[in-house]
Formats: C-alpha cells, structure tokens, sequence
C-alpha cells in the first residue's frame, strides 16, 4: 500500500496470528475490527488494543455464516472505509488413528476456504469503485503438498492459496492488492497439539511483524520461514513415490471437534 492502513477488519482475531496482528496494528489514529469466536480472548485482545491507541470494535463472528459475515463487512466498510482486511479465520485438525470423516473435512473447508471469501467479497465491489484497498489470506505452507496427516487441512490452504493468485493481477488492474500468507510452524493453540518436531517454530508476535512488513510492500506471496518454505517446494517437487514414502512416517494429526 502506498500509506499505512488506517482501518482494518482482521477475522479469527482472538487468538493466533490474528490476535498478533491486530495487536501489530494498533496505534492512534487506526480503527480496528475484530472478529472471532471466543469472547473472553478476544475482549482481552480488544482491550490490548485500545491500550495501544486504536480505536476498536469487535465481534462474536462465524465466517462459515456468509450472510451475516457480509452484513458485519458491509457494516463496517459503512462506518470507516476498509483499508485492508485480513481473512485469517481458520481451524485445523487431521486424520488421527481412524483416517479424516466427512463432517470434519466439510468443515475445515467451510471454515478456511469459504470463510475466507465469506469475508473478501463482500467488500472488492467497495475497494474497486474506490480504486483502492488491500485483501490479505491466510493460507499455509502446508497449501504446497497434501500431508496424510491433514489432508483436508492441506487441501483448504491450498485452495486458498490458489484463488488468492489467481485474483491478484485482475485486482491491481483495479487498484486493489492482494497478498497470500503462507506460514510455517507458529506457535498458537491450533499448534498446540502436534503430535511432531516443528521446525523453525515461529512465535505469533514475530509472524505478525513478518506479515505486516510484506503487506506494506504489497508482497504476492508471503511465505516463511524460508528454510521451511523451500523444504516443502522441494517435497512438492518430488515424484510422488518417494515423498509418500517420506511423509509416510511422520505421525498424524490429531482429530478434533470442529
């Protein structure tokens, strides 16, 4: 962007990296949407964020619910034009001893890829007229090859990821950014509970601070670390015998009730 953004709407803001990026943008003079799950975390979030001089609303939201979700983009669009929105809601879960049901899998789609463009398109009509604006998603690093012990986990941050791509030279034709963010290992609750060696394990607060430089260079993709980032490049790279071989022996994911 060619300032820095004054109003911004951040979904899955009570814990995370949104927690971290609402916090990594709260200064006078920015107005801060939140939205999330949890009320108790993302008050104190809230609060965080009101402490740092940002004027600050949030609200109890379900991205899986498109038409409330554009009610509440709208809304806010209404109130402070939205400079930059940051579509970051998501869950994750894996395949656990039994293999990965249908109602999980439907759900994390729901929830990391529909949740997304729940949030992203309701406001590009607004952001284009403008001839200005910036979207940013959260994909993963995981988005690169699907992992047998997150299949649909994998699939969802890809299909993000790709979407995300795919969009970003028809909006800057337009004036609009769009960035994809795809992080590796970053210490969260939804990492909490990975039953595996993360490498490179990235505190949120640090992620957030990676992120918001790339957003400010209007960064296509903005991948990291980048010793995890090439590893799963390179694992994507290979003839899928020997990286099934490989991602055979790693231990899966827990399921989850999403």
């Amino acid at each position: 962007m060619d300032r820095e953004p004054r109003s911004i709407l951040v979904t899955g803001a009570s814990s995370g990296i949104g927690a971290a990026l609402a916090r990594a943008y709260a200064a006078p003079g920015a107005t801060l949407f939140l939205g999330g799950r949890d009320a108790g975390r993302l008050a104190a979030v809230a609060a965080a964020c009101r402490e740092n001089g940002a004027a600050c609303r949030e609200r109890i939201h379900d991205a899986t619910d498109a038409g409330d979700t554009a009610a509440w983009v709208h809304a806010c669009d209404g109130r402070t034009p939205l400079d930059l929105v940051i579509a970051n809601a998501g869950v994750s879960a894996g395949a656990g001893s039994v293999g990965e049901g249908e109602e999980q899998a439907r759900r994390i789609f729901a929830v990391n890829f529909d949740g997304a463009l729940n949030t992203v398109l309701p406001v590009l009509p607004a952001m284009i007229a403008r001839g200005r604006g910036q979207i940013a998603l959260m994909s993963s690093l995981a988005g690169f090859r699907g992992f047998p012990g997150a299949p649909a986990y994998c699939a969802s941050k890809a299909a993000l990821r790709v979407w995300g791509e795919g969009q970003r030279a028809w909006l800057r034709d337009r004036g609009v950014g769009l960035s994809v963010i795809c992080p590796g290992f970053v210490r969260t609750p939804m990492s909490d509970g990975n039953p595996y060696p993360m490498p490179f394990l990235m505190e949120a607060g640090r992620a957030a601070e990676i992120v918001k430089r790339g957003l400010a260079r209007d960064r296509a993709r903005i991948a990291f670390p980048w010793q995890t980032y090439w590893t799963v490049r390179i694992l994507a790279a290979l003839p899928a015998a020997w990286s099934d071989a490989l991602l055979r022996r790693l231990p899966n994911k827990p399921s989850a009730d999403l």
